[in-house]
């Protein structure tokens, strides 16, 4: 059964110091697009959005947000639609919390918890759940004083998956303890990845990272391009846990291609920290796709929210690649013109127009890749192998164009075209 909500925002006119604060995250966004997009979010967790409520005001209000007199009518509201639970699109402090649930009698969320509970919704993998763990516990831990019995909010719904119960009636210490258990072993992970890369670095393969606002189409183009099966959905995050694939360019170079969780306005400081393991494979890429959904009207500043990102995670100077998803729902007049505006100058990332859906562009987009990516030039050459390495022949196979393969009586003769850098690993056995 979707739980009954009511979607709350807070419009601010005043032009102070607190006033301007209160609305910079929101990075130009209209009080009706924000909550729009929140409404997005809260269908995404499962919600039913019965009403949605806006309070317009000179600066917040320090104890409820809204003012008591919106509150209470907010609280006749909630009564009238039977609504289990309320959604703000601000973060609260642990007093407005407070203070709010007192008033209205039912659940409370603000947008950071929202967005944590779809997040433990779609994680899949351990490493997943431990990221959201670490990232709610870490939410959780400065919003404990002066919470008791409020503490206990059971069953399943917005706001309430993951640690559970038990975690959140425990004392600030035993949840310092569990912090620091996730981190030991999400370091652990860490280490692992960083395994896997020194072994996939070991073979001479270029890496490039899709990454995008939320339900950019990420996940369809990482799929149409590798022939993988990864969830593509039209919800929020429906992809948490990093994919990799290999891919062939049009000069028969082989790469890997990595899919990665989705961006979103005013993404919580935790969840950017907790899923650092799983942004490491954007930080260590040589390539950006950076995917963006061109039929949406906030375009330009889905793209700004991607670089914010980026640069908190130190990708920002990583080469990218704009590639302008869903322009089978573009008019086709207006997709050169936009795409100008989203990338004018000589300095701006090249961009690529693609449709995830249709396959329409996805040759040119190969092709950019393959001009983009870091050289490596193919060369022709020779090798000849002795008995027992049958795994270098494969290799070339795999990774370069082998023209013809001659058997003598103590050698394997192999002509092939190859990337410069498989040369090099293989000039043991050039000739």
């Amino acid at each position: 059964m979707k739980e009954r909500t009511i979607l709350v925002g807070l419009e601010v006119r005043g032009r102070g110091r607190a006033s301007r604060a209160a609305v910079a995250n929101h990075l130009d966004y209209t009080t009706e697009e924000s909550i729009e997009e929140l409404a997005v979010l809260a269908e995404s967790a499962g919600a039913e959005v019965l009403d949605k409520v806006v309070q317009s005001r000179e600066r917040p209000e320090a104890a409820t947000l809204i003012g008591p007199g919106k509150l209470e009518e907010l609280a006749q509201r909630a009564r009238a639609v039977d609504a289990d639970t309320v959604i703000f699109d601000h973060d609260l402090t642990p007093t407005q919390l407070r203070n709010i649930e007192r008033a209205l009698d039912c659940k409370v969320v603000d947008r950071t918890q929202l967005i944590l509970d779809i997040f433990a919704r779609r994680a899949r993998t351990r490493e997943g759940q431990l990221q959201v763990e670490l990232a709610q516990l870490t939410y959780l831990l400065p919003r404990l004083a002066g919470r008791g019995v409020e503490m206990s909010r059971l069953g399943g719904g917005i706001g309430t998956r993951g640690p559970g119960e038990t975690q959140l009636e425990t004392d600030r210490r035993r949840i310092g303890r569990r912090i620091a258990k996730i981190q030991r072993e999400l370091e652990s992970v860490r280490a692992g990845r960083r395994v896997q890369r020194r072994q996939r670095q070991a073979v001479p393969l270029a890496t490039a990272a899709l990454v995008g606002y939320t339900n950019a189409g990420k996940s369809t183009l990482f799929n149409r391009l590798t022939g993988a099966e990864v969830l593509a959905d039209a919800r929020m995050f429906a992809t948490l846990d990093p994919t990799v694939r290999s891919i062939v360019l049009p000069s028969r170079r082989r790469i890997l291609l990595s899919d990665t969780v989705g961006f979103i306005r005013n993404l919580p400081v935790s969840l950017v920290k907790a899923f650092r393991a799983t942004l490491e494979e954007v930080v260590e890429a040589a390539l950006i796709l950076h995917v963006v959904d061109i039929a949406s009207p906030h375009a330009e500043r889905q793209i700004a929210e991607v670089h914010k990102v980026l640069a908190e995670i130190g990708a920002h100077e990583t080469p990218q690649l704009l590639v302008l998803n869903k322009i089978d729902l573009m008019p086709e007049g207006q997709i050169g013109p936009f795409a100008g505006r989203l990338a004018p100058g000589e300095t701006q990332p090249r961009t690529v127009a693609v449709s995830a859906r249709t396959g329409q562009g996805i040759d040119a987009l190969l092709a950019a890749l393959d001009e983009a990516l870091p050289l490596d030039p193919i060369v022709a050459a020779t090798f000849r192998f002795p008995p027992g390495e049958g795994a270098k022949i494969n290799m070339l196979h795999e990774l370069g164009r082998v023209k013809e393969t001659r058997y003598g009586g103590e050698y394997t003769e192999v002509e092939a075209d190859v990337p410069e850098s498989l040369k090099q690993r293989l000039k043991r056995w050039a000739v």
